[in-house]
């Protein structure tokens, strides 16, 4: 994806790519070092493969905060989304890779957020109206997308174990990602097994089927 993305912006006369990053460490790196207009950057990047893009957003908001962010995700969930905007839609885009049919469309969003704009793919901005008070009310806008993962396999019936191997993460990191929507979700009293079903039915009566 990063070596598609790169040689179209390198086909582009009006860009100049002046580096490139596979990760978050780097991202921030180059970003650092070569004050760019623009980033386009995957919302899931090692180190944890969880937000890393949103996350790099919400830095350059204090550390650079002329510069445009694009993220490209195949996530269309309101939360990535509300969580990208939460300081503002200015100079931010977010763009879903299944939807990016024509490669203008990259291009033009880049060219928006150089301009101060923002672009949001009409898909989210679908799911931002229809959901956005509930997210903003549920205890699970409190998880992270990594909890939102776990709570997830949680709801198809996985025990910690199958979790770990689904997500490529180790038991010990997965219980303590389940401890931790415990604690969000104030079920801090009660055995593991009734945590986990009243965490897997706050999570499906919010508005979230197990897909």
């Amino acid at each position: 994806m990063r070596e598609g993305v790169s040689r179209l912006l390198e086909s582009d006369q009006g860009i100049h790519l002046v580096a490139t990053g596979a990760d978050l460490e780097s991202l921030l790196a180059v970003v650092e070092e070569h004050s760019p207009d623009v980033v386009v950057t995957d919302i899931r990047m090692p180190p944890t493969s969880t937000d890393e893009g949103i996350q790099a957003a919400e830095v350059f908001r204090d550390s650079h905060p002329q510069l445009g962010v694009v993220v490209l995700s195949q996530y269309d969930e309101p939360e990535y989304a509300l969580k990208l905007l939460a300081r503002g839609a200015a100079g931010r885009a977010y763009l879903l890779k299944d939807r990016l049919f024509n490669p203008s469309d990259l291009l033009h969003a880049i060219r928006e957020v150089a301009a101060g704009r923002s672009v949001i793919d009409s898909q989210v901005v679908e799911g931002l109206v229809a959901s956005r008070t509930r997210f903003e009310t549920s205890p699970l806008w409190q998880l992270s997308p990594r909890e939102i993962d776990v709570l997830f396999q949680m709801a198809e019936g996985k025990n910690n174990e199958a979790i770990a191997n689904t997500l490529h993460l180790s038991v010990g990191v997965i219980e303590k990602h389940i401890n931790a929507i415990f604690s969000k979700l104030g079920l801090g009293e009660e055995a593991d097994v009734h945590r986990r079903v009243k965490a897997v039915l706050i999570y499906l009566s919010n508005g979230t089927t197990v897909r």
